[in-house]
């Protein structure tokens, strides 16, 4: 599984993102709020992924933030909401304004991203009541790229991204990745 990617942007044409990693260029489908805040062609970026694959494609969905990819991994968790509908909710709303209309309940705000009819925003509204705004706690960025490592590496041994992002915050900034994991594994063994 490929969980993030650092390289250089060789094309942008919305929603796709070409970044060529080291020869390689891999095609990453982004949402408008990633798309807006990319920088220029022939800059450094490093991106967080989820890597669908199905029986005719293999889509690289990429994100700035951990908050961005791990509301569009509990948006994909809903019965009739595809990869395709996540980016699109992600592109019509930040996980914020996503976070208060389901603390609201406010279906007319899904309804005007396009794509999202009624019904599938009374089930969005159902699903995420309780998993989205302050208990999606995860954080806005990572400070630097160790932190980005630990949660990744806390996430491939099987803990949720929401677990892993709370025992991360209970770690020093600038602490070394072994380091790191270590006692965020303590923490999370409590």
């Amino acid at each position: 599984m490929i969980g993030r990617l650092t390289g250089v942007i060789a094309e942008k044409s919305p929603p796709l993102v070409l970044i060529d990693v080291q020869g390689v260029g891999y095609e990453v489908d982004v949402p408008m709020s990633t798309f807006y805040n990319l920088p220029g062609l022939s800059e450094k970026v490093s991106l967080l992924t989820h890597f669908v694959v199905r029986e005719d494609a293999q889509i690289l969905f990429g994100f700035l933030t951990a908050e961005e990819r791990a509301t569009f991994r509990q948006l994909i968790k809903i019965s009739g909401v595809g990869p395709r509908m996540a980016l699109s909710l992600l592109s019509g709303l930040s996980v914020a304004e996503l976070a208060q209309a389901v603390a609201k309940q406010d279906a007319a705000r899904l309804v005007k991203v396009p794509g999202v009819g009624k019904k599938t925003a009374e089930r969005l509204l159902l699903e995420l009541k309780g998993k989205l705004g302050p208990d999606l706690a995860l954080p806005v960025s990572m400070a630097n790229d160790n932190q980005g490592d630990i949660l990744q590496a806390l996430v491939a041994l099987g803990y949720s991204e929401k677990d892993a992002a709370l025992a991360l915050k209970a770690l020093p900034i600038d602490i070394g990745v072994s380091d790191g994991i270590k006692l965020a594994l303590r923490a999370l063994s409590r």
